[in-house]
């Protein structure tokens, strides 16, 4: 039972989230495959597809009783192939590190706790070992959102790629789309136009302002952030523009909440309204996830330091994960997974060596915390 030659299977099979890449194989094919290997391994096996095409995993050794349940959750979707530097699908090792699509993030994690929770469970323990396998965790998240529907635990690890680092903190971030309202008129009649994108500049100004004035400070993950992702505006070159749309993202430390962010950019939107003429905006909030803090005091944390063996190197990532949504839920969680590079790259690889060391601290982990 070798986490290695599983994490080469996984990356062999294609699948890119077709919501980041518009024909994406999805994860009909690597939910099939785990489908399989679980019920070779003897768990019971529960698929979750409300989305058709989409399937989330979950994966189920039922404990004597008496015992605390642990959930592993890991994503089984990757970003896009193309670009890659290489053959994609086709797992390669050179020099101690496993080269493919997806080896670092995350199918490394996937693999390890599929074979930790199947080393864990060979004597009977008494809490349950749930192992989740989700959908689209590289766009919306909609596979861990759809497991807490059915399922819940009394703690979780999500197996995120953290150089076997700690990871007890991450942002989180709000999208939103300022939509600055000009006037369509010919580019020689000035006195009948309004020209959005100009406006628009007034706003990105005191966007930037924003970012600098961002100086409440998390102990883990220093201070929030903003910046302006997409613009557009404007029809032909001899047109004033009558609209100019720009999304932007806020990246947001505990404490932080939607709300907080709205009022800071209403704020800015009502003083432009109010100081420069023909001044015009809407603001629309969209996709939002709340950042994340697990209690470095809770049973899985102590748990898994115990396991390790040795002194935790502690950090907090700067990017999003489920354990947002598995601490919403109510289950005490953190993050630990693999060493490696190149999440998103034209070169991604995983330090086997860790994919052994992550399999280890998982199996003990479960012990420990089940048992």
């Amino acid at each position: 039972m070798n986490p290695r030659d599983l994490l080469a299977e996984l990356i062999a099979i294609d699948s890119v989230n077709p919501d980041l890449v518009p024909g994406g194989n999805g994860e009909t094919a690597i939910a099939d495959h785990c489908t399989d290997w679980f019920r070779h391994n003897n768990f019971e096996v529960h698929r979750l597809e409300q989305r058709r095409g989409r399937p989330s995993l979950v994966a189920v050794r039922r404990g004597t009783g008496g015992g605390k349940s642990l959930m592993l959750n890991g994503h089984i979707d990757t970003v896009g192939t193309s670009g890659y530097d290489g053959d994609p699908l086709a797992p390669e090792i050179k020099d101690g590190r496993m080269f493919g699509r997806g080896a670092f993030d995350m199918k490394s994690g996937v693999a390890a706790m599929m074979v930790a929770a199947t080393k864990a469970t060979e004597h009977p323990l008494r809490g349950d070992v749930i192992v989740a396998c989700v959908a689209d965790e590289e766009h919306g998240s909609f596979g861990t959102e759809e497991v807490l529907t059915r399922f819940t635990a009394d703690a979780a690890i999500v197996t995120e790629p953290s150089h076997l680092e700690v990871t007890l903190a991450h942002k989180g971030f709000v999208w939103f789309d300022v939509e600055i309202e000009g006037k369509a008129a010919h580019g020689s009649r000035p006195e009948l136009g309004v020209d959005a994108i100009a406006k628009a500049g007034h706003f990105l100004v005191a966007l930037e302002q924003l970012g600098q004035d961002l100086t409440t400070r998390h102990h883990l993950l220093g201070t929030g952030t903003v910046h302006a992702s997409l613009i557009s505006g404007g029809e032909e070159a001899s047109t004033y523009p009558s609209s100019c749309r720009i999304t932007l993202e806020r990246r947001t430390i505990p404490g932080e909440t939607p709300d907080v962010v709205e009022n800071e950019l209403r704020k800015i939107l009502d003083h432009l309204t109010a100081t420069v003429p023909d001044f015009r905006a809407t603001l629309t909030r969209g996709l939002a996830r709340d950042p994340f803090e697990a209690d470095p005091d809770a049973e899985i944390v102590r748990t898994l330091i115990a396991g390790l063996g040795e002194p935790p190197v502690i950090r907090a990532e700067p990017f999003w994960t489920d354990c947002a949504l598995l601490d919403r839920a109510g289950i005490p969680c953190l993050l630990f997974g693999v060493d490696g590079a190149g999440a998103h790259a034209a070169t991604e690889y995983v330090d086997l060596a860790s994919l052994d060391r992550l399999t280890d601290v998982l199996t003990r982990t479960i012990t420990g915390f089940c048992g």
